[in-house]
């Protein structure tokens, strides 16, 4: 059985041989030949060169093209600020200012921005590997390129005017579907809808707001004849029934998210899940042994029926590429790497962290904590939320973000009690995680929290 045979299976809900291995190398793709991240999502024949590299190296039984959220946003007109080793992250927002509501004539056609790149590489790569091995293309889902648009505004949206916030996710769920059409015409076997923001609202709000967008996508996609991933990041634990009643094929989840937990629900609705090797503290970080220690307890703590295993999102650009081996060795071998570990224990570095005096502070002080807000779009908009307030108050209050990429901060995780992220702490304690405020609300415990000082 070919990986692309086993994924399409699986994805079907037919029978297959052996857990399937999908490694969501995006800009860490680049790496492998030595390209920045900037070159291989700006130039085809890197990019295609990258790719084989994957395949090469990682022997996948699925993988994306490109992972990179920032394409439709791109052409509808944000500007995007670009780096070497991270996919670029939204900078500016032309709704920011105003509650338009983009005409369906924007909606970006196959010949605008890097579209006409990455078509022209999915075309490429799907002669090269595309025989044997699934091909996923990933979109933007709707509310994050909504919130794209519109900014850290879109969650005032949500409560102050849900109307105006169907319109847009009207326009966003039309953009999903176009750019669904162009990727399954391309040749992708697999439209991945990925919205990271999605982690970041109500049970509630997902109902009366998401509900009716993603299964319009979800449908439009099984109706041309692909199949579909349901791809969030950071703890969607809470909204994981939610998405299931949008009837995806398959469920895509991070390390914010207990497998176990997860899998009793989508099971329920015979839904594949698909996660969640941690990607900092176990693929970039971790050794060999680590991985292959996690890979095996995943495996040894699941049912294997309707399971993918795979990072929790796009893998980071420096993950050593020994250790991404490690993990797709152990899901061929289980039984010969367990061999392998039978003497292992695992080291813990000892990194000392001194927190602040929270008692003593003189003003508010407003801690992010996240994966990288670079790279992740949630964290983006958490952090965005905090830096919102700086620019309001000033010096009356400071403001940090620790990243999870970052070996000290993820010792100050653990120092801190940090369960989920991104996450806000206000003068030591914990205020909002996997939540994005309003601007109204986080101004109000800040505000608070100057008080609790005086």
């Amino acid at each position: 059985m070919t990986g692309k045979e086993r994924i399409i299976k699986l994805l079907k809900k037919e029978k297959i041989d052996q857990v399937p291995w999908v490694p969501f190398a995006g800009v860490h793709a680049g790496k492998l030949k030595g390209y920045t991240a900037r070159e291989v999502l700006q130039d085809k024949d890197k990019l295609v060169e990258s790719l084989v590299e994957v395949k090469k190296l990682y022997q996948p039984d699925g993988m994306p093209v490109v992972f990179d959220l920032q394409i439709e946003a791109e052409i509808l007109g944000c500007e995007l600020l670009w780096a070497e080793n991270n996919p670029p992250s939204v900078r500016t927002h032309p709704l920011a200012e105003t509650k338009d509501i983009p005409c369906m004539c924007m909606i970006p056609s196959k010949e605008e921005g890097r579209l006409p790149m990455i078509l022209e590489a999915m075309g490429e790569i799907k002669e090269k590997v595309g025989e044997d091995t699934a091909l996923y293309g990933l979109i933007t889902g709707p509310f994050t390129l909504a919130s794209h648009l519109r900014g850290v505004n879109l969650f005032m949206d949500m409560i102050e005017d849900p109307e105006y916030t169907k319109n847009l996710l009207t326009f966003t769920t039309a953009v999903a579907k176009a750019m669904s059409k162009y990727f399954i015409e391309a040749g992708m076997d697999v439209i991945a809808v990925v919205d990271p923001l999605v982690s970041q609202i109500s049970p509630r709000h997902f109902k009366k707001l998401l509900h009716e967008p993603f299964k319009t996508v979800f449908d439009f996609i099984r109706e041309n004849g692909a199949l579909s991933s349901f791809f969030v990041c950071g703890d969607a634990t809470k909204n994981m029934e939610p998405m299931c009643l949008t009837n995806p094929d398959s469920v895509s989840v991070d390390e914010n998210v207990d497998m176990a937990t997860a899998k009793e629900i989508t099971d329920q609705y015979n839904i594949v899940i698909g996660g969640n090797i941690p990607l900092t503290t176990i693929m970039l970080h971790g050794t060999q042994q680590d991985n292959m220690k996690y890979v095996i307890e995943l495996l040894d703590g699941l049912n294997h029926d309707k399971l993918i295993i795979a990072p929790g999102c796009d893998m980071p650009y420096d993950i050593p590429i020994e250790n991404t081996i490690a993990v797709q060795q152990t899901i061929r071998k289980p039984e010969e790497v367990k061999a392998i570990l039978e003497n292992y224990f695992v080291e813990q570095e000892d990194i000392q962290i001194e927190l602040p005096d929270y008692n003593k502070l003189r003003k508010p002080f407003v801690e992010v904590f996240t994966l990288d807000s670079v790279a992740c779009a949630a964290c983006t908009y958490m952090l965005g939320a905090a830096m919102d307030a700086k620019e309001h108050f000033g010096d009356a209050i400071d403001v940090i973000e620790y990243k999870y990429t970052e070996k000290e901060s993820i010792a100050r995780c653990k120092a801190m009690g940090v369960t989920n992220l991104p996450s806000i702490y206000i003068n030591g304690k914990v205020e909002y995680k996997s939540i994005i405020p309003s601007r109204q609300e986080l101004f109000f415990k800040i505000e608070e929290a100057k008080k609790e000082l005086e």
